[in-house]
């Protein structure tokens, strides 16, 4: 097995308490906030947040155990009114994906859940006159899809009505860590920062997002240029758990065998070639319905599938270590959990290991945030994308 490697994400709070905000320490709002990852990224990239708000207790608790001065506000966003967000020049929106991904409801905007989403709106339109310059919008892909796209085009119109045009981003988490976890972001800005003009196809803006620019016409978009996205060169195996033989964590033969059994013939191809090499490695396995009867897949390649959330059990991912004749397995761990996410010193709070997997499951990657931040968000506060796009143009 690969020596693991250490990921340097630290986690930091903010800076001196009452110090002066200035364009280049850009003060944040955060709404659901969860426990912290966000904003972990964001300061990381030199943010500071100064508001956060999220209704589960669990989470807060979690975010205030990592965050010297947390923010916190533990309640409904319904309850959160424009006059309680202090002035800042950010505010982020991580909103349920309950209705919005593909193994949810599909309700959309309208569920109940992914529907808060107009509460976010609400507030921001409650703080007219002093409007964050920057929003920075997190949710499932599956909000492009959602209603056909329509639910997409209503996140972006909500927004062009509070008079930020939006641009639409896709980044995977695969780029920066050994998970696979495409997202879509929705950054918006005060002010223009490149040319109404066609959405060109791009890295981070697949070739839905030019269509569904073309299909909307009449919503304000724009796509301002960004580097290419980074390649990680870490493994899955690089960020185990060390778990000794004979550890509770490990199966039992029974149940084992029982893995084995709900495999298809490819899979079980794929699992015997891993137990028959000469060297030990990692592989991600996840249940999946097929025909109606759950089923066992193990990933081809050296990555984790997306975190997801855990309740009801069928979403949590499990580690399969094999080699040399030998196939053993467990469910990742939290602190696993934590390093795919990109925050491997993230404390938990004496929170549950199914609490911290649901946590972080619901949770948006590190240094994702940290790159949209520093490439994006950042020198949008500071007034240099302009200058950027500008030199792109000549």
């Amino acid at each position: 097995m690969r020596t693991k490697r250490q990921l340097r994400f630290t986690v930091r709070g903010p800076g001196r308490a009452g110090s002066a905000a200035t364009a280049s320490t850009p003060r944040v709002a955060e709404f659901f906030a969860g426990v912290g990852l966000v904003r972990l990224g964001l300061e990381g990239a030199g943010c500071r947040v100064v508001y956060a708000n999220d209704l589960d207790a669990v989470k807060a608790g979690m975010y205030a155990a990592n965050f010297r001065d947390s923010h916190m506000a533990v309640s409904d966003v319904r309850c959160v009114r424009g006059r309680d967000v202090p002035e800042v020049e950010v505010a982020t929106a991580s909103f349920p994906c309950t209705d919005l991904s593909l193994a949810g409801n599909r309700a959309g905007l309208n569920g109940e859940r992914s529907g808060v989403f107009w509460e976010f709106t609400r507030v921001l339109d409650e703080m007219r006159g002093r409007l964050p310059g920057v929003v920075l919008v997190e949710n499932v892909v599956g909000l492009a899809t959602s209603h056909d796209g329509r639910d997409l085009a209503a996140v972006v119109s909500a927004l062009n009505g509070l008079g930020y045009v939006c641009d639409v981003l896709k980044v995977d988490a695969r780029h920066f860590v050994p998970q696979s976890r495409p997202r879509l972001f929705i950054i918006g800005s005060l002010t223009r920062v490149a040319p109404e003009q066609d959405i060109p196809v791009s890295q981070v803006r697949p070739a839905w997002v030019a269509s569904f620019a073309r299909r909307h016409r009449g919503l304000e978009l724009q796509s301002a240029s960004l580097p290419e996205l980074p390649e990680t060169d870490v493994a899955l195996a690089d960020l185990v758990d060390d778990v000794p033989e004979g550890a509770d964590l490990w199966w039992d033969d029974r149940r084992v065998r029982a893995f084995v059994r709900s495999l298809s013939a490819l899979q079980g191809e794929r699992l015997e070639r891993l137990r028959d090499a000469r060297r030990v490695s990692c592989a991600a396995a996840y249940r999946r319905t097929r025909e109606g009867k759950p089923v066992w897949e193990v990933r081809p390649d050296s990555i984790a599938g997306c975190l997801r959330t855990t309740r009801g059990g069928s979403s949590k991912q499990a580690l399969v270590q094999a080699g040399r004749g030998r196939v053993r397995i467990r469910w990742m761990t939290g602190r696993e959990y934590a390093r795919l996410q990109g925050a491997p010193e993230f404390a938990f709070a004496g929170a549950t290991e199914s609490q911290v997997r649901f946590a972080l499951g619901d949770a948006v990657c590190v240094p994702v945030v940290k790159w949209l931040a520093e490439h994006y968000v950042l020198p949008l506060v500071r007034g240099t994308l302009m200058e950027v796009v500008r030199e792109c143009a000549v």
